[in-house]
């Protein structure tokens, strides 16, 4: 597999440093992508550079993956606006442990070139201040450190030194990646132009050697909001943040233009299937079937294919008929996911021990319809329902009604749910 070709087919190339071709057309070689320690978890927009990672794996190179625990007690500026929280070292150490093992996800830590995690903490801990301004500093000018667009932007309103001096302890990772792993190469989003060439600037002018750059165009979505948010925040690739049904939703809503983009970015399908299923798509736009290869490809791969049925099964049931059953079959986790932002209300476990009228539990015990009479009229219209099954003025709502012992889930018409908890 040519890496650059694939990239470049894939919409993930946004741009290289000259020779770089050269030098994977002479054999395998080694790269590397920074991630720095914010959280305790990688969101989807942290894929970009993993999946660079993993298509430079499959073509054969060597990827090393670095997790920032001196950087990510420095901040980076780039993107930014104002000055970065920074993080203290035992939080930093345990968002580094919880990334290193969502990354073990994606790459290969057998075989010939094997990927490997590295923390920058570990060369940067006894690294003196005053060593590193006099060996390292020395080499790169203020000019040329003001130059880089993430300097400039935020001239006018402030920059800590702080956050000044990121790019060069960035730089200084590259530099000692290619010292002492014969890494040539570093990824990233294109926004990390300007700290990817102070490394390789920082090699020419230290180690006399030369160095290489690729960044990936940073991924927006179709109607021009942020990729890899949605109304909770962040989308997460665990599922303790993002649970798997969520996960699941947010590749399946995306834009046809974007699943088109996704597909190619995210998954590892080959050239003619996506072709070919966007080819399928087109011929019957509202079977949305890129959005669920889409949906269940990156399922599967981040979460399992367990995870994959369960999120399956959970839009059934939102936008489906469904059962208690089918309901009850689902983790309380899942289940919660599914109706969280709708109405709620809390109902003492005494009323359904001796059971109440369908009548009055869903005006005056849940506050769902507003009156008696208005409850009577949705039962005459037979749009009510109890865990998805429609239920008329003669029904008693009992303990027997509750999923797991603690949820009921009322429904009037397709769309409209409200959830009941019972204390």
């Amino acid at each position: 597999m040519d890496f650059i070709s694939e990239l470049r087919w894939r919409g993930m190339l946004h741009d290289l440093t000259p020779g770089l071709e050269e030098l994977l057309a002479s054999g395998p070689t080694t790269g590397y992508v920074g991630f720095d320690p914010t959280a305790d978890c990688l969101h989807i927009g942290n894929l970009v550079p993993v999946m660079m990672l993993v298509h430079w794996q499959r073509a054969g190179h060597r990827p090393i993956a670095l997790v920032g625990g001196a950087t990510g007690m420095v901040g980076d500026p780039s993107g930014k606006n104002d000055e970065r929280q920074l993080l203290d070292a035992e939080t930093c150490q345990h968002n580094l442990s919880c990334q290193k093992a969502q990354l073990e996800k994606f790459l290969d830590f057998q075989g010939s070139n094997a990927a490997q995690v590295v923390n920058n903490a570990d060369w940067f801990q006894d690294f003196r201040f005053l060593d590193f301004i006099r060996d390292v500093g020395k080499h790169i000018t203020v000019n040329y450190m003001t130059s880089k667009d993430s300097v400039k932007k935020r001239l006018d309103s402030g920059m800590s030194f702080t956050e000044f001096s990121y790019q060069l302890v960035q730089g200084y990772d590259f530099y000692h990646l290619w010292k002492n792993q014969d890494c040539k190469v570093q990824f990233g989003g294109s926004d990390q132009w300007g700290n990817i060439t102070t490394g390789t600037e920082l090699i020419r002018r230290m180690g006399g050697g030369q160095a290489y750059a690729v960044t990936a165009p940073l991924i927006t979505k179709a109607d021009g909001s942020k990729f890899g948010k949605s109304e909770g925040g962040n989308v997460w690739i665990d599922k303790k943040r993002t649970s798997a049904y969520k996960f699941y939703q947010y590749w399946i809503n995306a834009a046809d233009e974007d699943a088109s983009r996704y597909i190619r970015i995210f998954t590892l399908k080959g050239r003619e299937e996506i072709e070919a299923l966007e080819q399928l798509h087109a011929e019957d736009l509202g079977q949305r079937l890129l959005q669920k290869e889409l949906a269940a490809d990156m399922t599967r791969r981040v979460h399992s294919e367990e995870d994959l049925q369960t999120a399956i099964e959970a839009s059934k049931l939102l936008f489906g008929q469904g059962s208690k059953a089918e309901i009850e079959a689902l983790p309380e986790s899942e289940f919660l996911s599914v109706f969280e932002g709708v109405p709620q209300a809390t109902v003492a476990r005494a009323q359904l021990e001796a059971g109440i009228s369908i009548i009055d539990f869903i005006s005056e015990s849940t506050g769902f319809l507003t009156s008696k009479g208005d409850a009577r009229r949705a039962l005459k219209e037979n749009s009510i329902s109890i865990n998805k099954t429609k239920v008329n003025d003669s029904y008693t709502v009992s303990k027997d009604d509750l999923i797991g012992g603690r949820h009921l889930l009322v429904q009037r018409g397709k769309k409209n749910y409200f959830l009941v908890l019972v204390d």
